[in-house]
Parts: structure tokens; C-alpha cells; sequence
């Protein structure tokens, strides 16, 4: 029974060291540009903004380096999308610092065929923001 126990022991207050100095990320806002340029109800620019955000928020979070492009498929209206983390942060925080970009791009810029978000993590290792940035382009005719 002698060292086991003692192995079990130590595991847990490995890991349980490791959950209690986890940090959470700063997701405060430090800007927020929106584009002039609106759309309306029922704008096809509507669907391609929900397809670039879908994508980034799931993609990103897993992406080397959390850096990511994107751009929807749909010719009448394209949304084009980038996303990008500290690399210093987990996958979860990302997409916690994702989401909170997104919920003040939306606060901020109803609307609006184009916007960016940016927030800065505190981290005494961060090398760089998150941000999230969107831009429009609707077909002519």
C-alpha cells in the first residue's frame, strides 16, 4: 500500500494547483469602429455575416496560432471575416474572448456592414489583443 497512495496524492494536488492558478481572460473591451454603411432586415448580407461568424468562432479556437480568415460563399453579398487570440491563452478563453468581441460588435454596431472589435488581455505574458473584425461588400444591381 506505500507508495500508491502517495502517487495518487500527489496527482491531485498536481492538478488541483494547476485548476486554482488558471486565469481567466480580460474580456474587456479597449475599441469598437463600425463602418457607416448599414443593412436591413432580410439583406442577404444578413446570411453571409451569420456564416463568417459561425465559422471564425468555431474554427479560430482551434487554429494554429488562433488566427483565422474567412470569407462566405455567397456572391450576392460576401462577409469577410479575421479573428484572431493571444497565443497565450487556452482554446476555451478564445472563445470566450470571441464571444465577448462579437456581443460589443453587435451592442455597438447594429447593422453595420462592417465593424471591429478589439479586447486586451491583461496576462503579464500577452504579446498581442483579440480581435474580431467583419466587413461587407453588397452586389451591385
Amino acid at each position: 500500500m506505500g507508495s500508491l497512495p502517495k502517487l495518487a496524492l500527489v496527482i491531485v494536488g498536481f492538478f488541483g494547483w494547476c485548476i486554482v492558478t488558471r486565469s481567466v481572460p480580460d474580456t474587456n473591451v479597449t475599441t469598437v469602429l463600425c463602418n457607416s454603411g448599414t443593412y436591413s432586415k432580410g439583406d442577404p448580407f444578413g446570411i453571409s455575416l451569420d456564416y463568417v461568424l459561425a465559422e471564425i468562432e468555431s474554427v479560430t479556437p482551434t487554429n494554429k496560432n488562433y488566427d483565422y480568415y474567412n470569407i462566405s460563399p455567397y456572391p450576392n453579398a460576401f462577409a469577410y471575416g479575421h479573428a484572431a487570440c493571444n497565443q497565450n491563452l487556452t482554446s476555451s478563453d478564445c472563445t470566450t474572448c470571441l464571444g465577448a468581441a462579437k456581443t460589443a460588435m453587435f451592442a455597438t454596431c447594429q447593422s453595420r456592414i462592417g465593424a471591429r472589435s478589439v479586447l486586451h488581455d491583461l496576462a503579464p505574458t500577452a504579446v498581442q489583443s483579440e480581435e474580431l473584425e467583419i466587413k461587407g461588400e453588397q452586389a451591385n444591381g
